[in-house]
């Protein structure tokens, strides 16, 4: 049955060198420093800031498999759609999708639906994609993210068949164990160009240059969008954090990145 995610073992060895897949970086860092930030988001045009720590996404990430897996029926290497904004729960659901070996299809505009007879297994979207996927909430599961803070529920009623992530997630268990866990051969992610394995994407991401190993990155670009998942795989692969900032203000990235002691922005 593999790890169990949100059980670290903290006792385990020292660093493992060319960790291939999902699970195996999330559990390297969940067993060195369970407790340091991993994604801070910032929301400028809100004021809204939240912080996981690696512990607190883990499980995130764990409910999240849950609701995909357990709830909805998905199996590994069924494809999931990712339609939402630049926003911490964009982080949570990539790391869901690759932890229980789903394909995260990235292919074209990530904002938009897929041709009506290529649909994925599943979609998670924000309010912006209620009125792209509700038609399909028939042929396929439509998770609806509010986007508001600590990822509550909607204020008000969804279209029929969509079903609202926080309703649902939040019934869901915090530790995860796959029945067949994501090998580092699976594919992880879909372009448009072709699919890209687990062991491709964090060798990709362990040779990066986005930020030094342990570096702070202050990020813009949305993490499910084909140019913006290294955004999030790098800081993951090299032992480092992101701080996510959606609807940056010009004015206040550079005291944004001075109080969270970024190393490096992406802006830059």
């Amino acid at each position: 049955m593999g790890d169990t995610l949100g059980a670290p073992d903290r006792a385990a060895g020292p660093y493992a060198v060319g960790v291939t897949t999902f699970s195996a970086v999330l559990s390297d860092l969940l067993r060195r420093d369970p407790g340091r930030p991993l994604v801070t988001f910032y929301d400028h045009a809100t004021g809204e800031r939240v912080e996981l720590s690696v512990t607190t996404y883990a499980n995130w990430v764990a409910k999240a498999c849950s609701l995909l897996v357990d709830e909805h029926g998905l199996e590994r290497g069924d494809r999931v759609r990712i339609d939402l904004p630049p926003h911490w729960l964009g982080h949570v659901f990539l790391g869901a999708a690759w932890y229980a070996g789903l394909v995260v299809d990235l292919r074209g505009d990530v904002a938009g639906p897929t041709d009506p007879s290529d649909l994925p297994g599943a979609v998670v979207c924000g309010p912006d994609g209620l009125d792209r996927w509700a038609e399909h909430a028939d042929d396929l599961p439509v998770l609806a993210c509010s986007l508001l803070p600590l990822g509550v529920r909607f204020a008000t009623p969804l279209p029929v068949g969509v079903h609202d992530v926080g309703v649902e997630i939040w019934g869901q268990p915090d530790a995860f164990a796959p029945w067949e866990p994501a090998e580092p051969d699976d594919a992880a992610v879909l372009l448009t160009d072709g699919p890209l394995s687990q062991a491709a994407m964090w060798e990709a991401a362990a040779a990066g240059s986005l930020l030094s190993d342990g570096g702070r990155l202050l990020a813009v670009s949305n993490p499910a969008s084909p140019p913006g998942f290294s955004t999030f795989t790098e800081p993951l692969a090299r032992s480092g954090s992101v701080v996510l900032v959606a609807h940056p203000d010009p004015d206040r990235l550079g005291s944004t990145a001075h109080d969270e002691r970024v190393t490096v922005r992406e802006d830059a």
